[in-house]
């Protein structure tokens, strides 16, 4: 075979699929850092309020998390989680199938908390609430940001009210309305929570319109973007791991 010196005459045959993957990685997009960063962030501030958490009510350390600094931690990092997958919602197009699997894990903690100790069972938690609204999200993504703004503070004032009110009934609790018995460790219904996601969302159309990184240099990778990476794994599996540990420690 005679050969070409610059290679000019040699073509590559192309795979069958191969010209359809290479477009599929170019069109992929970039993940954003900062959002990255910011959900690692959230993730390390509730492992620490979990920790706090399992050290007052399992081993009676006297140690508050229902104020203060502990709970700045705890409901910061659950605000946090809402915005950015609020905002997350405006720049994929899943958020049906990343709602269901979310949900889907939060029905598991509810299954496993409900076998393990009844009286903190997680009834309606964070992983419940933010696979909700994912599923929820469609209804409202062709809305703009000022309205967006506008309906989630509407859901904030009907949350208020909400959380004055007792029901008769005990499956209204998804929405906030709760009977007498409710019980629920971590709790977060979308009156008036649905708000802060939508806020998020709205933030989300404002300042990712592009959906592109607002930084106009990409920095290093960090171990907090390592983690914002991986949140759901790592928050599945963070509470079983902190139980171990606390249990050899006290042990």
């Amino acid at each position: 075979r005679r050969r070409s010196c610059g290679g000019e005459g040699l073509r590559r045959r192309e795979r069958p699929g191969e010209k359809e993957n290479m477009d599929s990685q170019a069109q992929k997009p970039q993940r954003i850092w900062e959002v990255d960063f910011m959900r690692g962030v959230a993730l390390l501030a509730m492992v620490y309020y979990h920790v706090v958490y399992d050290l007052r009510e399992f081993y009676d350390v006297p140690i508050s998390y229902s104020d203060g600094v502990n709970f700045c931690f705890g409901r910061g990092s659950a605000l946090l989680f809402m915005l950015l997958s609020g905002l997350s919602c405006t720049l994929a197009g899943r958020s049906v199938r990343r709602g269901l699997e979310v949900l889907g894990f939060g029905l598991v903690i509810t299954a496993v908390t409900a076998l393990y100790d009844p009286g903190h069972v997680v009834s309606f938690g964070i992983l419940h609430f933010l696979g909700t609204s994912m599923l929820l999200y469609p209804l409202t993504a062709r809305l703009g940001p000022g309205a967006l703004t506008l309906l989630g503070a509407v859901i904030l004032w009907l949350g208020g009210l909400a959380a004055r009110t007792t029901v008769a009934v005990g499956f209204l609790f998804p929405l906030g309305l709760r009977g007498e018995d409710f019980v629920s460790s971590d709790y977060y219904p979308l009156l008036p929570w649905f708000g802060v996601f939508l806020f998020g969302a709205a933030l989300g159309k404002l300042l990712y319109a592009d959906k592109k990184s607002l930084l106009k240099t990409r920095p290093p990778e960090t171990p907090l973007n390592w983690l914002g990476r991986r949140t759901l794994p790592i928050y599945m599996a963070h509470q079983p791991a902190i139980m171990l540990a606390l249990f050899l420690i006290f042990r």
